[in-house]
């Protein structure tokens, strides 16, 4: 793998990048032997855990090291601070109480590698929302911990978080000044299917979809008027809703008029516009210009930055592909530093 060196004229902050305690491991073979397994939890995980090729055992290796592995991959890469979360799915597949007691596990021990690592590690605090309340007091403790953002896998056993059971997490998310990173999960078992027959449901495709229809619901949920500061980070260039954002305005102004769903109720602004504020889009396994460039003219210079997806998508050449973005001096330095540093308060 090229090295990459360093840039004198900015730090490189990865924004999205993931690890798992190795005692994790261990919960997940558990929830594997179960006789009514989550096909996508199998599909994924089930995957990673047992297949002999190449990528899933670097990926795996790599997932576990919040050592020296891991600096010496930055320093190859030219990465001078990972932002580290949970890797999805995280204590989200596992039933409550194991979830909310593991939770506490996984962010004692990154907060840990952040205080040996101060200037190359942030660390994002991972919580179980299978109990909102208990999630809320884990943002608090996170916090306190010095953790900064906080990491949800999208769906939790295929519920999303604009049931109004789940706001206690977002009241808790403003209270703290915690953006909330809105992290891809396979989809859950009454969505999956026809992604499983033809190999579509992880990051070539389902990721995608599933993420970026739980982001919509909570824009068309009315989320955002109840909490409106919350601030919400959606990497893979905004899971194709930037794309979408026109013809979402105009169907979702539609569909209001016409009262077809009853759970589509009119809300105070264009989903467009919450886009714009209160989400912060990273690039996370992207690397071409042009999509780049859209997201950056549509969300604004201070609202897209960059990730590198580690270690799902540990590709060298992609960080000098995206230092030469023809783009201005000035918001290359917001992409790559100065955006994350203000959007997860990196000193």
């Amino acid at each position: 793998m090229v090295k990459v060196e360093k840039n004198p004229n900015y730090k490189r902050i990865a924004t999205e990048e993931a690890f798992c305690p190795v005692e994790m491991l261990d919960l997940w073979k558990k929830v594997l032997a179960s006789p009514d397994c989550d096909p996508g939890f199998t599909s994924l995980i089930g995957f990673y855990m047992s297949s002999t090729a190449a990528r899933p055992q670097h990926i795996m290796k790599c997932l576990t090291d919040l050592g020296e592995q891991r600096l010496a991959h930055m320093d190859e890469s030219g990465i001078d601070r990972q932002v580290i979360a949970l890797t999805s799915p995280g204590v989200q597949v596992l039933d409550t109480d194991s979830a909310v007691s593991f939770v506490k596990v996984a962010n004692d021990e990154l907060a840990e590698a952040v205080r040996n690592h101060p200037d190359r590690f942030t660390g994002m605090i991972a919580i179980a929302p299978q109990n909102p309340a208990e999630a809320a007091k884990e943002i608090q403790r996170g916090t306190e911990l010095g953790l900064r953002g906080i990491i949800v896998n999208s769906h939790t056993h295929g519920e999303y978080l604009d049931d109004p059971k789940f706001y206690d997490i977002f009241a808790a998310a403003e209270a703290n000044g915690q953006p909330l990173y809105l992290h891809p999960n396979t989809p859950p078992r009454n969505m999956i299917q026809p992604m499983l027959e033809r190999g579509l449901d992880g990051a070539i495709f389902g990721f995608t979809v599933e993420t970026g229809m739980h982001a919509l619901r909570l824009i068309t949920a009315g989320v955002f008027d109840k909490f409106p500061k919350l601030q919400i980070i959606l990497g893979h260039l905004g899971e194709t809703l930037i794309f979408q954002a026109d013809r979402i305005d105009y169907m979702h102004q539609a569909t209001v008029r016409s009262n077809r769903y009853a759970s589509m109720k009119a809300i105070d602004r264009k989903p467009s516009e919450y886009l714009r504020d209160n989400f912060v889009i990273t690039t996370s396994g992207f690397a071409e210009e042009k999509p780049i460039k859209y997201v950056q003219d549509f969300m604004g210079a201070d609202r897209i930055m960059y990730a590198m997806d580690y270690p799902y998508q540990h590709a060298n050449e992609q960080v000098i592909q995206l230092d030469n973005l023809n783009i201005s001096d000035e918001d290359k330095v917001k992409f790559f530093q100065t955006n994350a540093e203000r959007v997860f308060g990196i000193e």
